[in-house]
Order: C-alpha cells, then sequence, then structure tokens
C-alpha cells in the first residue's frame, strides 16, 4: 500500500487560489498554483508562505493560464520551488502574458501607493516583481494535449482539451493504478470561439470545479442586450465600460461585436480594446489555430475592427474622446488594470453603461457593483457611481451545472471520492446535493488547507 496526502491550498471553499498539494514516497505534485483574489482574508494569504516544504515539490501540473491558477509561480519559485512547470504550449504562453502583466500591475501599484502615500506600509511592496516572473518562466516545459507523459515510476499525466480558454485542459494523473482527474475549469457545451470540452471515462478520484454549481446560466439575448447598450450609448453620447477577462472573454466580445456589426445589427461605432495583457492574447489565437474556431481570414476581420490602444497615453486619448464608443479593458472583475482608470473618470456620468460578462467573485469590485454598489473605492479614494449596471452570465467561460453533471456524465465507474473545489460553499453543497441524485455519488467539500490521506 502506498500513502498519498493531499493538501488544498487554495481553490477550497472559494473560487480563487487553486492549489491543490499531492505528496507521495515517490513523487509531490502540485496541481496548479493560483493566486488568491477577492475577499480581504484570502488576498492577505498571498503574502504567507505556503505551509509546506516547497522546495520538497517535484513538479507543477497546470490545468490552464488563469491569475487563480497560476498567479503564485513567481511566488512559488521565491520560496524554493526548482522543479519544472507543466502545461500545454498556449497554456503555457496564456501563463507567461499574465504574470508579467501581474508583475507590472503590482509594481505599479506599489509605486503609486507610496507616491501618493494611501498604503498602511511603508514602504508598499509589489507582492512579486518582473525578475520574479522571469525566474519562473525559466522553469516552463510545455507538453502535448493528449500524450502520456511520465513523471516518475509510478506516475504518468495526460493533459485533456477542456474549452475553458485557449490552451485549457482536465489533468489525468495516474497514481500507483489510481486515476485522479482534476477538471481545472470546465468550458462551455457550445462556444463561439472554442471546441467542447472532452469528457474523462474513468475517475478514481474526482476534483470537480463548482463555480456554477448552484445554477443554469441563463438564455440571454446577448446580441439584443449588447445592440439595446450600444444604441443608449450612441443616444446619450456616452460610453459604453465592458471590464472584461483578458483572456477568452476578451476575443469573444470581440468577436460578438464584429459580427453584430458585419450582419449591420449595430453601427460603426469605435470600438476600443485596452488592455496590454489581453492584445497579446490574441497573438496566441493566432500562433494556435487547432486550438479555437475562428479561421485566419475570422481573425484578421475581427482585429482590424477593433481599435487597439497600447500606451497609457492612449487610455487618456480614448477617455476625452467626446464620439460615442466601446471600451473594454481589464480586468473583469474589476480588481484592476486599466479599467479602473475608465470607471473612475466616467462611471458618475449617467451616460455611461457598465456591462460585467463574468464571474464577480466575493468583496470584488465587480461584485459590489452587481449588488448595487454607489461609490467604490479606487486608489485610496471614493467614486461616485451613477452609471447604469449591466450584467451577462451567458458569456461565461465556465461550464454551468447542467453542463457540468454532462461532463462528469461520461464517466463509467463509480469514483470513490469525488472532491468539489473551485466554487463558493453554497454553489457547492447545492451541486454535492445534484450529484447525489443524478450519480449517486460520495462528495466532500474540503476545507482550506485540509489534509486527506488516502492508502493506494
Amino acid at each position: 500500500m502506498n500513502k498519498l496526502k493531499i493538501q488544498f491550498l487554495g481553490g477550497a471553499g472559494t473560487v480563487t487560489g487553486s492549489k491543490f498539494y499531492l505528496e507521495t514516497d515517490g513523487i509531490n505534485i502540485l496541481v496548479d498554483c493560483g493566486m488568491f483574489q477577492g475577499l480581504k482574508e484570502l488576498r492577505l494569504q498571498n503574502w504567507e508562505p505556503l505551509p509546506i516544504q516547497v522546495s520538497n515539490i517535484d513538479v507543477v501540473l497546470l490545468t490552464h493560464g488563469h491569475l487563480d491558477h497560476c498567479g503564485y509561480l513567481p511566488l512559488l519559485v521565491k520560496q524554493g520551488f526548482t522543479g519544472k512547470i507543466l502545461g500545454t504550449a498556449p497554456s503555457l504562453e496564456i501563463t507567461r502574458i499574465i504574470l508579467e502583466d501581474s508583475a507590472k500591475i503590482h509594481e505599479e501599484e506599489a509605486e503609486r501607493a507610496n507616491q501618493e502615500g494611501y498604503s498602511k506600509h511603508h514602504p508598499a511592496l509589489p507582492l512579486y516583481t518582473q525578475d520574479d516572473v522571469v525566474a519562473a518562466l525559466s522553469l516552463f516545459e510545455s507538453i502535448e494535449e493528449g500524450e502520456d507523459i511520465s513523471l516518475s515510476e509510478n506516475c504518468r499525466a495526460c493533459f485533456k482539451y477542456n474549452g475553458h480558454i485557449i490552451g485549457s485542459t482536465f489533468i489525468e494523473l495516474h497514481l500507483f493504478g489510481k486515476l485522479f482527474v482534476f477538471s481545472g475549469d470546465v468550458g462551455r457545451m457550445q462556444d463561439d470561439l472554442l471546441n467542447p470540452p472532452k469528457q474523462p471515462q474513468w475517475a478514481d478520484y474526482l476534483f470537480v470545479e463548482s463555480t456554477y454549481g448552484d445554477r443554469l446560466h441563463p438564455k440571454e439575448d446577448v446580441a439584443g442586450i449588447l445592440t439595446e447598450l450600444i444604441d443608449r450609448s450612441i443616444k446619450e453620447r456616452g460610453t459604453l465600460i465592458i471590464p472584461s477577462f483578458a483572456v477568452e472573454r476578451l476575443q469573444s466580445l470581440m468577436y460578438q461585436l464584429w459580427k453584430l456589426y458585419s450582419k449591420n445589427l449595430i453601427p460603426n461605432i469605435p470600438i476600443f480594446v485596452d488592455s496590454p495583457m489581453g492584445t497579446n492574447v490574441l497573438g496566441v489565437f493566432e500562433h494556435y489555430p487547432k486550438w479555437h474556431k475562428l479561421s485566419l481570414e475570422e481573425y484578421h476581420n475581427m482585429c482590424n475592427h477593433i481599435n487597439l490602444v497600447s500606451s497609457y497615453r492612449e487610455t487618456w486619448e480614448t477617455i476625452d474622446d467626446p464620439r460615442p464608443k466601446i471600451v473594454i479593458a481589464g480586468s473583469g472583475m474589476v480588481t484592476g488594470g486599466r479599467v479602473l482608470t475608465y470607471i473612475k473618470q466616467l462611471a458618475d456620468k449617467k451616460s455611461t453603461s457598465i456591462l460585467l460578462v463574468g464571474y464577480q467573485a466575493e468583496e470584488t469590485r465587480g461584485r459590489k457593483l452587481l449588488e448595487g454598489a454607489t461609490e467604490l473605492k479606487m486608489f485610496g479614494k471614493y467614486v461616485d457611481i451613477n452609471a447604469k449596471i449591466m450584467h451577462l452570465e451567458s458569456l461565461s467561460a465556465h461550464a454551468d451545472q447542467e453542463e457540468l453533471l454532462t461532463w462528469m456524465g461520461f464517466i463509467q465507474n463509480i469514483p470513490e471520492k469525488v472532491f468539489l473545489i473551485h466554487g463558493e460553499n453554497a454553489a457547492m453543497e447545492t451541486y454535492r446535493t445534484k450529484i447525489k441524485e443524478r450519480f449517486g455519488w460520495s462528495c466532500h467539500i474540503p476545507k482550506l488547507h485540509e489534509v486527506v490521506e488516502l492508502w493506494l
């Protein structure tokens, strides 16, 4: 018998900070290495060393390149990790873009806090720097989707397409004769840009995300809602601000708006994409055409229709542009990035609309907007919110409850245990009930830092 310890270092009782540590006599594996976002008590954990011996980790396996799954990597390396960081080629490219952008934001925010004196820390320091990112990137090694790779004598891994963002996968980990399946973030069965997720056929132990485990995505008229908001912006000579995640969501929005224009459903209103990271991600779509549905012609037509903002000077020029316009800018939960500048300058105007298009974690500015906040704190000051706030849930890149159940439904055996991860507690409790009703499977909802021991 072989002993396995699983420690839930993130993504437990919350949708952020995914980190799952598997410790055995033969190999120690970290699946995902995400940064916490949202609640302050979670974000503070980013500043704490992990409660494990980081130098003992042999390998990190990345399901995909979102910050809540890869953003802690530079800190892991600072704490002594020297092993390999494995993921698909597009995932590692996305991770590079996101980490470089994240480090830049941390450095800029620390510099601004020191200049304006609104941090209680003297001096304010960045969570990590661009040099820290360079150290992490040196450990990257790409693997092919669907290829079985040997990690040790008793351990094999296979990364399989799961349609959440470009490059994203679920991971099948064969350990001592048992199959551990880590869902990552499962994508939609129908998506404008990405193919449907592949599905696991077997799982002795299943670790499944439950972001939307308690709900179905509404049947929304996305084209109609976008058209209505654009018409309003034109009539009121206002700005439609769309905070967006830079990976997949931003490209999906570009595609949606380009299709509306090409079908003559909206006029040629200026569209500005102000997300250096999102612009860089566009290049990943061009370099990895097999990972998405867009033809090269569609890709170029879409890009040519959009104004890509590169410099901060152009950000201010866009804000000062008196024309009705659409601005898509990061970040998707309004936690940072250039969208803060647009909201700070324009959200007090009734002619402004803010369209939220994805999951908004607890205590993020995006969640506060959804909950009707009339002011937001940004850069140490409060900003009045008079803008019209709208929410599109159906553009989410996460599978909803029924799509998750469908994804799991191809598993032919009865898993020995299902661990519900990457969800808020209410969502996981509801999802646990649904899994019991549908499949009769036993589910466990781990707590943060909980350790589970298995004998294989």
